[in-house]
């Protein structure tokens, strides 16, 4: 993968952030580390290429703060925030926010590595997203009612057991057609189905009710 920028990496974990940035330069990508996102904007220069992959939750200032500034400063790299085992909804929310993509730790070199790529390239294909909207807008017309009902939950943040509850089914049911939804949909992960989702302009309303 040849360098297209800056890859600039948030983390306040020392080990993720030099374990990532290792990944990284092996894939021949210029990679800079932060220690928080305060001092990420203290020395960003300004760059107009590359990406900003960051955690979700850190002191000082969160992932979710840190997207809430760049939009004000008029910083357009593209974001993709990283998160722990049940912070989807924070997840979702960053994504709603400005962040193109999201990944779940721990995840796969070859899931960052995608992601970061992808993030690379997210200027120069205006005429693809069009055309991927569009088929996306395909698939989502396949699902049943129930489907998108179960889409709507699992882009809301809401898990298995909170839908079940929500629509009077079983957990089990919840799985079957949460698997359906992923296949219709030809997702390959979660994040993947929420990044669909809110390219067809589906727009959820988080609420603050349990979410397991």
């Amino acid at each position: 993968m040849a360098s297209e920028g800056m890859i600039h990496v948030i983390d306040d974990d020392e080990g993720a952030r030099e374990s990532l940035a290792f990944l990284l330069s092996s894939a021949e990508l210029t990679v800079r580390t932060y220690d928080s996102a305060v001092r990420f904007l203290q020395d960003f220069a300004g760059d107009t290429t590359g990406c900003i992959v960051t955690d979700i939750r850190m002191p000082e200032m969160t992932g979710l703060e840190l997207l809430v500034t760049l939009k004000n400063r008029g910083i357009v790299l593209p974001v993709i925030v990283m998160t722990g085992h049940g912070d989807v909804p924070l997840a979702v929310t960053a994504m709603k926010g400005g962040a193109i993509d999201f990944l779940e730790k721990p995840f796969s070199d070859d899931a960052i590595l995608a992601a970061v790529g992808a993030a690379l390239n997210t200027n120069h294909h205006d005429a693809r997203k069009e055309a991927e909207r569009s088929s996306i807008l395909e698939r989502l017309a396949t699902l049943s009612q129930r489907e998108r009902q179960v889409l709507e939950g699992l882009v809301a943040g809401h898990a298995n057991k909170r839908m079940a509850y929500d629509l009077d089914i079983s957990p089990r049911t919840i799985e079957i057609y949460r698997a359906h939804v992923m296949s219709k949909m030809r997702a390959s992960s979660l994040s993947d189905l929420v990044r669909m989702a809110l390219a067809a302009g589906i727009n959820i309303a988080q609420d603050d009710g349990p979410t397991a």
